[in-house]
């Protein structure tokens, strides 16, 4: 399968630079599967499409100000910092903007909040990246030194920082944000509770590597890298509960689908899970526990794009799904992490 096979055209000015307010007033593309039937509505009408007993499940990862600026030692020249993940108290992995930033520099953060500290760059990863140790836990100065990172194709700071974190988002450690989330409010979430529709909550750290576009000329050929995710065992019975019983499990977003299908069985049920992922998801793959899914419109050629059209159908999605793009490119829909969002039945 080409990679190439998964690419559209987007007019750059569907690209969304900012969120629309509230955050249920952005638009839903509705697809429904079977029929390849497609429904315009506002995101607020996504309680129409749901029923009583449905169990949502969304992804509460929350994101870090994992942008950071540093000087090397002893020379002062600039850096920036991504953090990527945490490996353990001191040590990260990191993108690094810089001038020849090489394994055994060192590096002083930037900002009175850091106090001075240091770090040593262990080691260059396979991907690129560099291996950082500090000298000391600084996940109690990222709030004071760091800054949420927003993907590179949105030019414009956001106003309000919050803005690109979810309602619900606890556990911090992403560096991007579970975006199909970005669009329910605290009154939507409640109207769906009210209406016998439950929510069930899992765990994964979103690293870039999710949004990069696919670089190899075959489908089959790329790798994901791994990301934390964890399900516990209560929420992994009441998923199990709703699959004998026939109610639907609806994934709030792709990160959410990779969890539940990493601690899927083979008899469809879902085990308790914590530890690396590194499931790739692509058109041809089964999947075992999810029914429906609500996603943002992804990169061209990404394996975000390459899910949903698994998802789609396991012989014809990526044209269903390539379909639908270009019906919300001529019904300007706005694109990606801050734009509209699609419900796929």
């Amino acid at each position: 399968m080409l990679t190439a096979e998964f690419d559209y055209d987007l007019p750059p000015e569907l690209i969304a630079q900012e969120p629309v307010e509230p955050r249920d007033s952005s638009r839903l593309l509705v697809l429904h599967r079977n029929t390849g039937a497609i429904e315009h509505r506002s995101f607020r009408d996504i309680v129409e499409y749901l029923r009583p007993g449905d169990l949502l499940v969304a992804n509460e990862t929350r994101v870090i100000p994992a942008r950071l600026e540093a000087r090397k030692v002893p020379s002062g020249g600039r850096v920036e910092l991504l953090l990527l993940s945490k490996l353990d108290a001191t040590r990260w992995e990191a993108l690094v903007k810089g001038r020849r930033v090489a394994e055994g520099q060192r590096l002083v953060l930037a900002g009175a909040a850091a106090e001075g500290i240091e770090g040593v760059v262990e080691a260059i990863t396979d991907s690129g990246g560099r291996r950082i140790r500090f000298e000391q836990p600084i996940d109690e100065h990222l709030d004071d030194i760091g800054a949420v990172p927003l993907p590179p194709y949105i030019q414009k700071p956001l106003d309000d920082p919050e803005r690109y974190q979810t309602v619900y988002a606890q556990t911090r450690g992403s560096v991007a944000a579970p975006t199909a989330g970005l669009h329910f409010t605290p009154e939507l979430l409640e109207r769906t509770r009210a209406m016998g529709v439950e929510w069930a909550f899992v765990l994964l750290h979103i690293g870039l590597d999710t949004f990069r576009p696919v670089s190899e000329e075959h489908v089959e050929e790329h790798a994901i890298h791994t990301e934390h995710c964890h399900i516990t065992p209560e929420v992994a019975e009441r998923i199990n509960s709703a699959k004998r019983e026939g109610r639907r499990v609806i994934a709030v977003g792709t990160t959410s689908v990779r969890v539940l299908e990493t601690a899927a069985q083979e008899d469809g049920t879902v085990a308790p899970w914590e530890g690396p992922t590194d499931l790739y998801i692509y058109p041809g793959y089964t999947f075992r526990v999810v029914d429906a899914l609500i996603t943002n419109f992804h990169l061209p050629r990404s394996s975000l794009l390459m899910l949903v059209s698994a998802f789609a159908g396991r012989d014809a999605g990526r044209e269903t799904i390539l379909r639908a793009y270009r019906t919300a490119v001529a019904e300007r829909y706005r694109f990606y992490s801050l734009g509209d969002s699609m419900f796929i039945l």
